[in-house]
């Protein structure tokens, strides 16, 4: 039995809480995708980081595109990533894969802002204005879907591509009529910024979250990804119950106010969702809407970026996760 099949036992055992193995000196680091902090964050507040039997790595990342690029190039081995900058990664031709789903419900998801005093109302409203996003990530690919809800083409508007870092700025200067963005930055306008939700994307999105390795990582680090697998389920889990201690810990990272934070943890709720044929179809359908707006240059089969060998790997629970729609 080889080294990395004998930790999957113990992974599947429930035996690795006791403490490091006298070997994991030997494995691998995981080398692992941060971005704004979040993983980090949510591991270390839930006590995850505690007894791992190899080293974690962890690169930071300002958003999701340069995060993708990252994995595309082998220089990360995970990293968690949207629906559409999934599909955009995929797209690059690099062997990703998927190996656990998050899907994020609650008010502070994906959404379309509006300053509190902009004369917008709806979607339809945005014909010939300018809508704030970075191209390619979720917030890009909202609009999309929102725009065609409301019998509206993207031709119809005018994208403003920028990181997020700087997309609240070109909304509160008046350089954008509307901003699509994702938590924390919901959170953030809506508490701090003036700002107020013109479109949710909780009808038109998954709200899903992938957790995506490298092919080689999978190969050569498969042990180790399992286990971290386990470990992000569990510390999500641990996010449900523990809100104050959750928004306190991330208070102390973003130097945001406690209150921020309290309003995002108590409106959402994390559950795993299986990589299933549906869940695989789903994010075809993303895939396939960006081939039509010419995000994408090529079709992307998404199929080639899940395992679902991994949804052998969850940890227990006290309540049932539900699958995402």
């Amino acid at each position: 039995m080889t080294r990395f099949r004998v930790l999957s036992f113990f992974l599947a055992a429930g035996l690795l809480a006791t403490g490091p193995l006298a070997w994991a000196d030997k494995l691998e680091p995981l080398r692992v995708a941060n971005q704004k902090s979040t993983l980090k964050l949510l591991l270390s507040a839930a006590g995850e980081l505690k007894d791992v039997p190899y080293p974690i790595e962890f690169s930071e990342f300002a958003a999701a595109a340069p995060l993708g690029e990252a994995l595309n190039a082998g220089a990360v081995d995970v990293g968690y990533l949207g629906d559409a900058p999934y599909v955009f990664a995929l797209g690059s031709g690099a062997p990703l894969k998927a190996v656990s789903i998050t899907h994020f419900e609650g008010r502070y998801t994906t959404s379309i802002l509006v300053p509190k005093d902009s004369p917008l109302q709806s979607v339809a409203d945005l014909k010939g204005k300018r809508v704030v996003t970075n191209r390619g990530s979720i917030g890009h690919f909202l609009v999309i879907k929102a725009l065609r809800d409301a019998g509206l083409k993207t031709a119809d508007i005018t994208f403003v591509n920028l990181l997020p870092s700087d997309a609240q700025g070109a909304l509160q200067s008046g350089d954008a009529d509307a901003w699509s963005t994702w938590d924390p930055y919901t959170t953030i306008a809506l508490n701090q910024g003036n700002a107020r939700i013109l479109r949710k994307g909780t009808d038109l999105l998954t709200n899903n979250t992938y957790l995506v390795a490298t092919q080689q990582a999978t190969e050569t680090k498969r042990a180790q990804v399992e286990d971290f697998v386990v470990r992000l389920e569990r510390a999500y889990q641990w996010a449900n119950t523990h809100h104050d201690e959750f928004a306190a810990a991330q208070a102390q990272v973003t130097r945001l106010p406690l209150a921020v934070h309290l309003a995002s943890v108590n409106e959402t709720r994390y559950t795993r969702a299986e990589i299933t044929d549906a869940v695989i179809a789903d994010l075809q359908q993303t895939a396939d809407i960006y081939l039509e707006e010419g995000v994408l240059a090529q079709p992307v089969k998404v199929a080639q970026g899940f395992d679902k060998h991994f949804n052998d790997f969850r940890a227990p629970t006290q309540t049932p996760l539900a699958s995402a729609p």
